[in-house]
């Protein structure tokens, strides 16, 4: 039977109640459950505002017949229904099966229907039972073969077209799970589930699967471009805050400043240089030990006097912080008896080993959440710092055995990839109640809707060589077509970068001309040769890696280096109407080409170059040695120009060319028209624009 329930469609067969209802304009979400009820939780969902849907009966050869009142309780047919919300219609099919289309009626995504008539007992869709009342859930659909999918996040495998990979959903470090797919077809899907579990994008059929689960919870758009898609998205999982203005600045790094007075004398140097810093951060271990939020005060003597000085330079402080405590923390006893951390099922409740044992606060438990923040506040944001990086946020696991680990929300299998979320929601809404409103937080892992809570998202601790810089470039695309908009690496790499390698040098400068095209700019990384640890006792006991600055690596290399961060700065205007584009209408910082050249076949399938904006082509360096690159520029003849930046040569959209790349310029183009952004890499230089 089929009734409606207000607004919602509802179909009860054989045990399993699906439930549809509009979610936001142009948009539906799908619960399907065998419990007596759906859960209460939206997870990446917000509230949707009020829309109007049309709930139709059909006919015996599948037209639509006679409406229904959307606003009643009533029953619609034994067995077949549509609902319309604008752009996107959904079937229900005499087989319960559900297909998606789109306003002019082309399907856009069906449930998979097995072609052969002996095939028995395999269901597109299937909740098994697993101990405990919970599911083992499992969904198909058909694959069409001209479809294009981007998105599901951060995966490390220089997949751009993510159509015929197989991705695990699970939060892991230098892995982001953002299970959202933006679709050539025209539709944007989110698995709106939390568990562990695994995605199938084939070539015969399309599969999403929960591991342990109560439910199967899905949300769909439809719309006429990637723009209109993504935003739609984000008005559904939340848009950003707007970008502090000293996220777009240059932001210093490294791992790690070992002392108060080492940091501030990085700071003051860059200010003697007259080089606009605009943030510099304390890495881990600035703390007494795990689970104390604080700084340890044999090293770290003074902060509020630190705050005081880097705010009369024009410096902005962040500060680590950790969501582990140490089995000698003071605290860990409370937080361990009042169930405030992760519990393992079995064995030791231990979740990971650094410098101590340790266990992660379990950022399901609203209780843990407001316990953490009141120690962060009391010792670091009563002290001045107003801005913190989020670091072990997938969590970290010593060994990612998933099914070990349970939370209040259930167990990690369940719940787990939401954690980097509510970690983030942890600090956005402690500083809210401080009267930040204008947040950014750098975090190294995020689910659907993290946007909202200003996460910061990058590519975590990747090798420092050519290969993982070009596919860092993938990587910032597909989290930028998973609605976070702010995301960047660690310029130069994490791992293994020798400070004396020629190599790494030119790698360096590679990477940093990358780096200030991305939506924040940060220098980060732990170089070799590496320092020894300062002591046996609290910060102390952990060592660092060899000076990273930009005067670290030569003369040469350090005007190179700083004549991007003047490039950064002339670009702040441009920037800063990024971000407030990114605020209102959730467009991306950096994008596809294919994001403003959808008609340009060729666009999509173009991974190694991007726009940062709409005006701004790039198309980073990605080897070692090279000295020239193709480029291809999207567009049309005669209607899309394109201007080399470094030398105002001009060309057609539509064509592929070979340009210059010497180590001080990245291939750079600017939009025909856009004389300013122009000017921008003239006055940078010093020098005017050179004819190459």
């Amino acid at each position: 039977m089929i009734r409606t329930d207000g607004e919602k469609l509802i179909r009860m067969y054989q045990g399993e109640t699906m439930q549809i209802e509009a979610w936001g304009e142009n948009s539906l979400r799908v619960r399907i459950t065998r419990l007596e009820e759906f859960e209460k939780e939206d997870w990446a969902l917000l509230a949707p505002k009020p829309c109007q849907v049309q709930i139709l009966t059909e006919g015996k050869d599948g037209t639509a017949e006679t409406g229904v009142q959307a606003n009643t309780a009533q029953a619609v047919s034994d067995d077949t229904a549509v609902m319309k919300n604008g752009k996107l219609q959904v079937r229900i099919k005499e087989n319960g099966k559900l297909v998606f289309t789109n306003s002019e009626g082309k399907v856009l995504l069906s449930e998979y229907d097995f072609p052969n008539i002996f095939v028995s007992g395999i269901r597109s869709r299937q909740l098994r039972s697993l101990d405990g009342g919970n599911f083992h859930a499992s969904l198909l659909f058909d694959a069409q073969p001209e479809e294009k999918l981007y998105g599901m996040g951060q995966y490390q495998n220089g997949q751009f077209n993510v159509k015929g990979s197989f991705l695990e959903l699970a939060q892991r470090n230098t892995q982001i799970t953002i299970p959202f797919v933006y679709s050539s077809l025209g539709y944007g899907f989110l698995w709106n589930n939390p568990a562990v579990g695994r995605t199938s994008f084939g070539n015969n059929m399309t599969e999403w699967e929960a591991y342990c689960t109560r439910q199967m919870d899905f949300w769909i758009t439809a719309g006429d471009s990637p723009a209109e898609i993504l935003s739609r998205y984000l008005q559904a999982t939340g848009m950003p805050p707007m970008m502090p203005e000293y996220g777009m600045g240059f932001w210093q790094c490294k791992l790690r400043y070992q002392t108060q007075e080492e940091l501030l004398g990085v700071a003051r140097e860059y200010h003697r240089r007259g080089i606009p810093l605009a943030a510099i951060v304390i890495d881990f271990f600035q703390w007494t030990l795990e689970g104390t939020w604080d700084f340890d005060s044999q090293y770290w003597p003074d902060p509020e006097g630190m705050v005081r000085e880097l705010k009369e330079m024009g410096i902005q402080l962040i500060v680590s912080v950790w969501p582990t405590v140490s089995v000698y923390a003071p605290l860990y006893g409370q937080m361990r008896d009042d169930g405030m951390l992760v519990n393992t099922e079995g064995g030791v409740n231990i979740n990971m080993l650094m410098i101590d044992p340790t266990s992660f606060v379990d950022m399901t438990n609203e209780n843990a959440r407001d316990f953490m923040w009141r120690q962060i506040k009391k010792n670091y944001v009563d002290k001045g710092i107003r801005s913190f990086w989020l670091d072990v946020a997938e969590p970290e696991y010593s060994g990612h055995d998933y099914h070990a680990y349970r939370y209040r929300k259930g167990s990690s299998m369940e719940v787990g990839n939401v954690y980097p979320l509510l970690y983030a929601k942890m600090v956005y809404e402690g500083m809210e109640k401080e009267g930040e409103k204008e947040q950014v937080s750098l975090i190294r892992s995020a689910w659907a809707g993290s946007q909202r809570y200003g996460a910061l998202a990058w590519s975590g601790d990747i090798r420092s060589d050519f290969d993982t810089m070009k596919k860092q470039v993938v990587c910032g695309l597909q989290m930028s077509m998973s609605g976070i908009p702010w995301w960047n690496t660690d310029i130069g790499g994490f791992h293994a970068g020798d400070v004396n390698d020629p190599e790494f040098r030119e790698l360096l400068l590679r990477w940093f001309a990358y780096g200030t095209f991305c939506p924040v700019m940060r220098l980060h990384g732990s170089r070799i040769p590496g320092k020894p640890a300062m002591s046996t006792e609290g910060g102390g006991r952990c060592g660092s890696g060899a000076d990273n600055e930009i005067w670290s690596y030569g003369e040469e290399n350090y005007e190179i280096m700083k004549s991007y961060i003047e490039i950064r700065e002339k670009l702040r205007p441009y920037t800063r109407r990024l971000m407030e584009e990114a605020h209102e209408k959730g467009a991306p910082v950096i994008r596809p080409l294919f994001y403003e050249f959808a008609q340009d076949l060729t666009a999509w399938d173009i991974s190694d170059e991007y726009l940062y904006g709409p005006d701004l082509l790039i198309a980073p360096v990605t080897e070692y040695g090279k000295r020239t690159r193709e480029v291809y520029l999207p567009g049309t003849p005669k209607k899309d120009i394109w201007v080399n930046a470094w030398n105002k040569e001009r060309f057609e959209g539509g064509q592929r060319i070979v340009c210059r790349a010497p180590l001080e310029q990245i291939p750079v183009f600017v939009r025909q028209g856009k004389e300013s952004l122009l000017k921008v890499f003239e006055q940078a230089a010093g020098k005017g624009v050179q004819d190459l």
